[in-house]
C-alpha cells in the first residue's frame, strides 16, 4: 500500500486525485492534506480518509477547522507555508501530490524532495519558475518526478517507446480553449464566464483563465523543456480541438508516439500514482468510430501572444541559462 501526501486536497485536481484512491482503497492511503480556505470541504475530507497532518492557509482556518473536526485532529492541524511543508514532509508519506495553484507549490515540492519523497506533479509553476533546480534536486536524491498534467504525462508515455537521443520533436496539444475561433474584435467583447467555460475540460478557475488565454499552454512549453530537459526548438504546439489525442513524440526516423484517451485527469493521475504499473479505472471508453474525425490546426500567435511570449522566454534562456517568469 502506498502512502500519500496530497498538496491541494480540495481543488479540481486533488478532487480527482482522492477520486482515484478512493477507487483502490487496498492500494493507497493519504497520509497528509493541506487545502487553502475551503474548510468545509477540508473537514469532511479529514474525516474520510483520517491523515496524520492537515494544513490550511492560515492560523484563523486552522482555529475554525479544529473546532469542527473531532479532539484527536487538534495537534494534527497547521497553517501557512510551514503548515504545507510538514504536509509534504509526512515521515509516512512515500509519494506527495502537489496540484496547489501558482507558486505556493515551489517550496513544499522542493522540501519533499530533500526528504527522499516521489513527487506527482500537477502545479507546472514549480517548472517554470524553478524547473532546473528542482529536476536537479530530483537527481540528486534520487526520487521519481512524475508529471499530472494531461500533456506531459501523455509525452512522458510516449517517450517511454524509444531513447531519449532519438527524439527529435515534442508536440504539445492545446484544445484552443473557448475562444479559438473568435478574431480579435470578438476577443475584446469577452466576459469572465466565457472564459470559464473550458470547451473539454473541467478545472479550476485559475487554469481555465490561462487556457482561454492559452497563457497555461505557454506554461507548459517551459514545463516540457524542464521536465524532459529538451531545448524550446524541439517543442511545437499544435492546436486540437477534440482533446482526444493529449501530446506527441516524434522520433528521428519519422515515427510518432501519441497517447489518446478520453479528456478525464483521472488517467494521468492514476498512471502517476501506479506507476510504473496501470490500474483498472471505470471509465467511458475511447471510441474512434464515435469520434469520427480529428482535427489539428497551427495555434494563432497573433491571436494569443501569451503562447509566443512562453517560446520567447525559453529561447532566451537558452542564450543566458536561466529564465525568469512573473506569475
Amino acid at each position: 500500500m502506498k502512502s500519500i501526501s496530497l498538496l491541494g486536497s480540495t481543488g479540481s485536481i486533488g478532487k480527482n486525485v482522492l477520486n482515484v484512491v478512493r477507487s483502490f482503497p487496498d492500494r493507497f492511503r493519504v497520509v497528509g492534506l493541506s487545502a487553502g480556505r475551503n474548510i468545509t470541504e477540508l473537514a469532511v475530507q479529514v474525516q474520510e480518509f483520517q491523515p496524520e497532518c492537515i494544513s490550511v492557509a492560515d492560523q484563523s482556518l486552522a482555529a475554525q477547522l479544529i473546532a469542527m473536526l473531532p479532539e484527536e485532529y487538534r495537534e494534527k492541524v497547521f497553517w501557512g507555508e510551514e503548515g504545507n511543508r510538514k504536509v509534504a514532509t509526512v515521515p509516512a508519506a512515500e509519494m506527495v501530490v502537489s496540484a496547489v495553484v501558482g507558486a505556493a507549490g515551489l517550496l513544499p515540492t522542493l522540501a519533499a524532495i530533500a526528504e527522499g519523497k516521489d513527487i506527482g506533479l500537477a502545479n507546472k509553476e514549480t517548472l517554470v519558475m524553478a524547473g532546473r533546480l528542482v529536476m536537479e534536486s530530483a537527481q540528486k536524491h534520487k526520487v521519481a518526478l512524475l508529471p499530472i498534467d494531461s500533456e506531459h504525462s501523455a509525452i512522458f508515455q510516449a517517450l517511454e517507446a524509444g531513447r531519449r537521443d532519438d527524439v527529435g520533436m515534442i508536440i504539445l496539444t492545446a484544445s484552443g480553449g473557448p475562444f479559438r475561433t473568435l478574431d480579435k474584435e470578438g476577443l475584446r467583447r469577452v466576459t469572465p464566464d466565457q472564459a470559464l467555460a473550458h470547451p473539454n475540460w473541467d478545472m479550476g478557475r485559475k487554469i481555465s483563465i490561462d487556457s482561454a488565454t492559452m497563457m497555461n499552454k505557454g506554461l507548459e512549453v517551459i514545463e516540457a523543456c524542464r521536465l524532459f530537459d529538451v531545448p524550446v526548438e524541439k517543442i511545437r504546439v499544435v492546436v486540437h480541438p477534440e482533446s482526444i489525442v493529449h501530446s506527441l513524440v516524434e522520433y528521428i526516423d519519422g515515427s510518432v508516439m501519441a497517447s489518446w484517451a478520453i479528456p478525464d485527469m483521472r488517467i494521468p493521475i492514476a498512471y502517476a500514482l501506479s506507476y510504473p504499473e496501470r490500474m483498472p479505472l471505470n471509465l467511458s471508453r475511447l471510441s474512434l468510430s464515435e469520434c469520427g474525425k480529428l482535427s489539428f490546426e497551427k495555434p494563432d500567435y497573433d491571436r494569443f501572444p501569451a503562447l509566443r511570449l512562453a517560446f520567447r522566454v525559453m529561447e532566451e534562456a537558452g542564450k543566458t541559462g536561466s529564465a525568469q517568469c512573473c506569475q
